[in-house]
């Protein structure tokens, strides 16, 4: 019970101690009680000398202060009072007080907690504002639950717990929804037109909103996992290519940061497992994300490698190895808890919020697995886990069915209703990949607006969305368009995906992210099958009716995008040419990625655009390295081609703008 209840009390004491805000409890009287760090550097004074003293007296309205501290009492809270806060040499700082009552367990009242932040740059930590508030109450509930655990029996603190977990889980679920509309539509107004400050405060915000959102979803896995209701997927994937295109998503940072990035992969472990890649990812992401927050010299190194296999599953060993700050003998043991990080330094150095580690184990251990750390300050760090993944021929003979299918199924025509940009890019790739035609929509309301307009013969419908969920949607859909449509559930949170629900609404089925592009081929040719055709040829490389639509016929605008395409493109092959000669697959990698845009600028067929995918795919895992050669020639050839075309279409819109 002693050991539970200090515990609570380090949490409440580390989430007031991270906030950059004066944050202050004040008795009925209004006299300091308690505060942190922030409130004795914004004031100048010492914590004993605060301690007891009258909170109103640090305000340049004192009376004002008062009233706004006496209407807390009235109403329960108060947010976003403008106040002034004095300094003893005399600085002012003028902040938005925020504040609200605590009680003991029987409901009485022992004072006020106020957060004051600094509203200097108002816009620019707007956000920053929300994220103050979520940990003043954190901590408030935190220290609540620990009070309670204080004074009741065994009993009362088990049931403690699990109000705690339930407080958790609601209040991530419960943020969430206003970040996104939050974020959402900072979104629409940084497409508008701004002012240069404008975009950087948008942008401010915009950024502060994605990590608080970060933030809550760690809250809500680890609330689940402690619940017990996190569930494990066992899905085939094939681990070499799932991990090789997770960890491109860290090479950009760690390009930056110029820390050389080593990936080890075992090639005895089977081309086929059966596990949890979400969860997996999850895990890597984590850890990759601490080497590379924590180095800033020497090297990163990610390493796969086969422990043992028998006839029906493999224990594989994972390692995130990096050359940074290293953690202190003494504080090994603290960091996979919740909440807690190497330091107390730390997360003002390097920002994060302690949940990370604790996620990370939690995983680990609730799938069979276990998980190691080995530090030494100054050298670095080795993040071990151990897990066990079952095998399977199931993704050999799926994979043997889509290339059958693939030849005779074309010409679907497939809407994405999707809000997160790199989700779509990811379905786009997919489609195109499988030869059909796709439209993306940002949200159910869109989706609607796309369907009224233009027919489709199935929807690949995300549930989790702003303005219209995917739920709303697809009700909209049955009920009030009366349409049979297939539509197919995305969802990245397969823990709480309400299967019932997709059912009700008229879903058709469901397909959990990462996508599984073999599944997904799969669910679309079993809800809608159609007799395949070929493209149909065309005499010209370029077609430049889409370039045409794009710039509302603004002659000078196409030329000036025409000619930027004369310009960039022969370096482009250049560039992948020479990257192919030195086998530089980063490069190659990159140049392949820049020059896939301009395809559909300029109409040039959709083959062309997947050789460069193609491309891509083979120098990210550096496979069937054979074809690669022969791609970059005809891609050479034909971009040769589209130059020569477009040189022509360049001096014919000239002379006619002259």
């Amino acid at each position: 019970m002693e050991t539970i209840s200090r515990q609570e009390s380090q949490y409440a004491r580390s989430l007031i101690e991270a906030s950059l805000d004066p944050l202050v409890t004040i008795s009925t009287e209004g006299k300091i009680t308690d505060m942190n760090e922030a409130l004795a550097n914004i004031t100048g004074m010492t914590r004993e000398k605060l301690t007891g003293t009258d909170f109103f007296d640090y305000f340049t309205e004192p009376q004002k202060a008062r009233e706004v501290y006496q209407e807390v009492f009235a109403k329960g809270s108060v947010a976003d009072s403008p106040l002034t806060l004095r300094h003893r040499d005399g600085k002012l700082t003028d902040v938005l007080f925020n504040g609200s009552v605590y009680k003991n367990y029987r409901g009485n009242v022992l004072g006020v907690v106020i957060v004051a932040r600094d509203v200097t740059d108002q816009k620019r930590i707007a956000t920053e504002l929300t994220e103050a508030i979520v940990f003043a109450e954190l901590a408030l509930g935190i220290a609540e639950e620990a009070k309670t655990k204080a004074e009741k029996a065994t009993r009362i603190a088990e049931s403690a717990v699990k109000a705690k977990q339930q407080f958790l889980s609601n209040m991530s679920h419960e943020i969430r929804t206003p970040m996104n509309a939050i974020i959402g539509f900072t979104k629409v107004l940084l497409k508008t037109e701004l002012s240069a400050k404008q975009k950087e405060y948008l942008t401010a915000i915009k950024l502060s909103g994605d990590a608080l959102i970060v933030l809550i979803n760690d809250i809500l896995d680890l609330a689940k996992v402690d619940a017990g209701k996190m569930i494990f997927e066992q899905t085939p994937f094939k681990m070499a290519l799932s991990i090789s295109a997770m960890l491109h998503l860290f090479e950009t940072k760690i390009r930056e940061k110029n820390l050389e990035f080593v990936k080890e992969y075992d090639k005895k472990i089977p081309d086929v497992l059966v596990g949890d890649p979400v969860r997996l990812h999850q895990i890597i992401l984590n850890l990759v994300s601490n080497a590379v927050k924590f180095t800033n010299n020497g090297k990163i190194t990610v390493s796969v490698h086969l422990l043992n296999e028998d006839e029906e599953k493999v224990t594989i060993e994972f390692s995130v190895t990096d050359t940074g700050i290293g953690i202190a003998e003494n504080k090994i043991g603290k960091i996979f808890e919740n909440f807690q990080q190497a330091s107390s330094g730390t997360s003002r150095l390097y920002g994060g919020t302690g949940l990370g580690l604790a996620i990370v184990k939690q995983l680990v251990e609730a799938q069979g697995g276990s998980i190691n750390v080995k530090s030494k300050i100054d050298d670095g760090s080795v993040f071990s886990f151990i897990l066990p993944f079952l095998k399977t021929k199931d993704e050999a003979v799926l994979e043997i069915e889509l290339m059958e299918l693939d030849a005779e199924v074309k010409n679907i025509k497939v809407l994405v209703v999707e809000d997160i940009v790199l989700n779509q890019l990811l379905m786009k790739t997919l489609l195109d990949d499988f030869g059909f035609e796709h439209d993306i929509a940002g949200n159910g309301i869109i989706a609607i607006e796309k369907l009224q307009n233009k027919s489709y013969d199935i929807i690949l419908m995300d549930l989790q969305m702003p303005e219209m969920n995917g739920f709303e949607a697809t009700e909209y859909i049955r009920n009030e368009m009366n349409s049979k449509i297939p539509i197919i559930a995305l969802t990245a949170d397969v823990t709480t995906v309400d299967l019932k629900k997709c059912k009700a609404v008229g879903m058709n089925d469901y397909i959990a992210k990462p996508i599984d592009e073999r599944l997904l081929y799969n669910k679309i040719i079993d809800l809608f099958k159609k007799p395949s055709h070929s493209p149909v040829g065309r005499s010209k490389c370029v077609d430049l009716t889409y370039l045409y639509k794009r710039t509302k016929a603004n002659k000078e605008l196409m030329n000036e995008m025409i000619a930027l395409y004369l310009e960039q493109t022969p370096s482009l092959i250049s560039r992948m040419k020479q990257s192919l000669y030195d086998k530089d697959w980063n490069s190659l990698y990159a140049s392949a990625h820049k020059i896939i845009p301009s395809f559909s600028i300029m109409g040039m067929h959709k083959d062309f655009e997947n050789m460069a995918k193609k491309i891509q795919e083979y120098a990210s895992t550096q496979e069937h390295l054979d074809e690669v050669q022969e791609l970059v020639m005809q891609l050479e050839n034909i971009c040769f081609q589209a130059c020569e075309e477009l040189k022509e279409e360049h001096n014919l819109i000239k002379n006619t703008i002259r």
